[in-house]
């Protein structure tokens, strides 16, 4: 191991890294030496990823389908030494409340309870590499409320709202997860605002093209910068339990830093709370 490559000798798992910001991260440890799995859900664009990053390996994993997480966690068979929960969706502008195979809200699943999932399903594997964990949570955390009599947004249902309790659920999950596991070394992390990468598709369609190009290019951070939280909070640096963050004016944008846990990330009493229905639901 180098200082050039500080990730030499190491496997890497990265949710979300076939496109935005997972795709950066992914490439950012694979240049410091990670071999990196890549999950996709669409294998013809994982396998164009995987080409533009040596050492790379692309397996099938479709967040939306418990089946499909429960099959990728069986066929990984290696110490896994880093790993970022950074796959997540968002349907701002889409007023319909999708629900998954598995019947639970696109959300909830996709961002909270496959990801639980896979942490569940690997966490031998985890063990084994005394993994850092980073888990991408969203500036949405900080206003999200787990609305425990309707967490499946069933009897009212917004997609901010569901996005954001769904990430503030992640956090708390990653916080009761380094509680838990105190083997394993967790952080959270967010990346601002990072408008170049595919947020809020049904709002994009309704505006014109040089809007969102003009907005791409001078609001929040690029990919790559934004991609730097989660490398900070996987450093030997990072402490158990931080949260890390852009330094910039409201944590839109800028380089990272540790920032303080948000109050209703501080909640531990809502994460065991939180801990006990994921292990319910699993």
């Amino acid at each position: 191991m180098t200082p050039d490559q500080p990730y030499a000798g190491r496997t890497a798992l990265v949710t979300g890294a076939t496109g935005g910001i997972g795709l950066e991260i992914a490439r950012a440890l694979a240049e410091g030496g990670a071999r990196v799995i890549l999950p996709a859900r669409n294998r013809e664009k994982g396998e164009r990823v995987a080409a533009d990053i040596p050492g790379s390996t692309v397996t099938d994993l479709d967040l939306a389908s418990l089946d499909s997480v429960r099959a990728f966690a069986a066929r990984l068979d290696e110490p896994i030494h880093l790993c970022v929960l950074n796959a997540g969706i968002v349907l701002l502008g889409d007023r319909t409340r999708h629900v998954t195979a598995d019947g639970y809200e696109l959300h909830w699943q996709t961002n909270l309870l496959a990801q639980a999932a896979l942490v569940r399903g690997i966490l031998p594997l985890l063990r084994a590499g005394r993994a850092r964990i980073a888990v991408q949570c969203s500036l949405a955390a900080a206003v999200g409320r787990l609305r425990w009599n309707d967490l499946q947004g069933e009897q009212r249902y917004g997609a901010f709202r569901a996005y954001a309790q769904s990430k503030l659920a992640l956090g708390l999950f990653g916080l009761e997860l380094g509680r838990r596991e105190p083997d394993l070394h967790v952080a959270l992390c967010h990346p601002g605002v990072a408008p170049a990468t595919a947020i809020a598709a049904p709002i994009r369609a309704l505006l014109p093209d040089r809007v969102v190009d003009a907005v791409v290019h001078s609001f929040g951070n690029p990919p790559r910068r934004a991609a730097e939280s989660a490398l900070m909070a996987l450093g030997a640096d990072a402490a158990a339990g931080g949260f890390y963050g852009p330094r910039g004016l409201f944590q839109l944008s800028g380089h990272p830093r540790r920032l303080r846990l948000y109050r209703r990330l501080r909640d531990t009493d809502a994460a065991r709370r939180l801990g006990g229905v994921i292990d319910e639901e699993l």
